[in-house]
């Protein structure tokens, strides 16, 4: 190891943590919801030794390796291509706000210079750079936010606590794990002193997003994940973070959004939402794939059209939440091509049609089989994909003081009575999105 955990750190954490339970949000916190929320367009990316196999980031656990055997991939990552101000200006440009990048998954490999491991990209790569510290520096400078994805999970050491029972998550088959005495405590200050490295080496971060909660969703005694005292040194160490779990569970105390995997809220057409009640109070968001993985797999070149992640976009934005799209660069540091040429195609379009989508709120009306509606103050954007006729009928209560394509500003015949409102236009609506703005009273 590269040096025994220091005192100082696990120090802070024993001693400095508050009771989550009585957990209030700061109010530079309320206002990084805010700015979180009306961002509305977010860039996620798995990137990793596990990159190097080209089988994404479940290889080492779906193909039952020998960890021994799996982190000698390590020496021969070395990522040349990797550009960070040109990967953070390709994602500015896309119209992102955020960027939401994987520090540790589920292998264990971490993505910076971290003091509690050698299994990470300054001790185990030939490459001897801090990836994260580049990111951060480019995020900070091109004025975008940064998040670090961290997993609850490590397949690569045995204090992490495998499910207790057979109707686990996932029973346990990588051999060759790292030994550490301690048990789950040493485990836990692990992730803690790596949380506050995150948290002080790297200037301001906008989120912690969590990941792997679920792995104990099925033990027949219930998993204490100490989240309360974990989430209360996360708010001390920078108030304004946000705490995310990607848990597929209503809100826990002390998180500050709620996301949902590959759908949006209040849907389970992907399975993993089953039951997740959607918070009311709380910002909220879906992540989803480009393609069909998270990390890169070479045979994956399945990419959702522009005209899909558009409209992808502008429903989750009508269900008042966040898009996050993955990308899963290429070992050699790369953005595929593919991902690059939608995120450019993003870009132009809501460069275009991004009043329509930033700062809104859901709309009035919610998702039909026509399109969306999304709201702005005052102003109604009705998001139209996919309509039959020259008509559109909207279940209004408020009243209509004027309609207009939002492309040409042409004004939109329209009549409401008290079953709403009637509009009428001169052609079928056609394209990916065609936008009238209603402003209401």
């Amino acid at each position: 190891m590269k040096r025994l955990l220091t005192l100082t750190l696990t120090l802070l954490i024993s001693t400095s943590v508050v009771a989550q339970g009585t957990y209030t949000p700061t109010a530079e916190n309320l206002a990084s919801r805010k700015e979180f929320a009306d961002s509305k367009f977010g860039i996620f990316i798995h990137w990793g030794i596990a990159s190097v196999f080209g089988q994404g980031e479940w290889y080492l656990h779906r193909a039952q390796l020998n960890h021994q055997e799996y982190k000698k991939a390590a020496d021969a990552y070395y990522p040349h291509r990797f550009d960070a101000k040109e990967w953070v200006k390709a994602i500015k440009d896309s119209g992102a706000k955020y960027i939401t990048f994987v520090s540790r998954h589920h292998d264990g490999f971490s993505m910076w210079d971290s003091a509690y491991t050698d299994y990470d990209i300054m001790d185990a790569t030939p490459y001897k750079r801090d990836i994260i510290k580049e990111l951060a520096r480019e995020c900070h400078r091109q004025g975008i936010r940064l998040h670090f994805y961290y997993s609850h999970i490590d397949w690569s050491r045995d204090d992490y606590p495998a499910p207790t029972s057979t109707t686990g998550y996932h029973k346990r088959k990588v051999t060759g794990k790292d030994h550490f005495d301690g048990g789950w405590d040493n485990y836990y200050k692990f992730m803690n002193n790596q949380l506050t490295e995150l948290l002080t080496k790297y200037g301001k971060i906008g989120a912690i997003w969590f990941d792997g909660h679920w792995d104990h969703g099925k033990d027949k005694e219930p998993f204490d994940w100490r989240l309360d005292e974990q989430y209360a040194l996360i708010h001390k160490l920078q108030p304004a973070c946000l705490i995310c779990n990607n848990h597929n569970l209503a809100a826990l105390p002390g998180e500050d959004f709620q996301t949902f995997e590959r759908d949006l809220p209040g849907e389970n057409k992907a399975g993993f939402s089953e039951g997740q009640e959607v918070s009311q109070s709380l910002p909220l968001e879906t992540c989803q794939t480009m393609n069909k993985s998270w990390g890169y797999v070479v045979k994956d070149t399945n990419y959702k059209s522009l005209e899909y992640l558009i409209r992808y976009l502008v429903s989750t934005s009508g269900k008042g939440a966040n898009l996050m799209l993955n990308i899963g660069p290429q070992p050699n540091g790369e953005i595929p091509a593919a991902a690059l040429e939608r995120l450019k195609g993003m870009g132009e379009w809501l460069r275009k049609y991004g009043d329509t989508i930033y700062g809104t709120t859901a709309g009035d009306i919610a998702a039909q089989d026509w399109g969306v509606t999304t709201r702005k103050g005052d102003r109604l954007f009705v998001h139209i994909f996919d309509l039959k006729e020259k008509s559109l009928h909207l279940p209004l209560k408020c009243k209509v003081k004027s309609a207009k394509l939002f492309d040409s500003k042409t004004h939109v015949m329209f009549t409401q009575d008290a079953d709403g409102v009637i509009l009428t236009f001169d052609t079928v609506p056609s394209g990916t999105d065609y936008i009238v703005e209603l402003k209401t009273k």
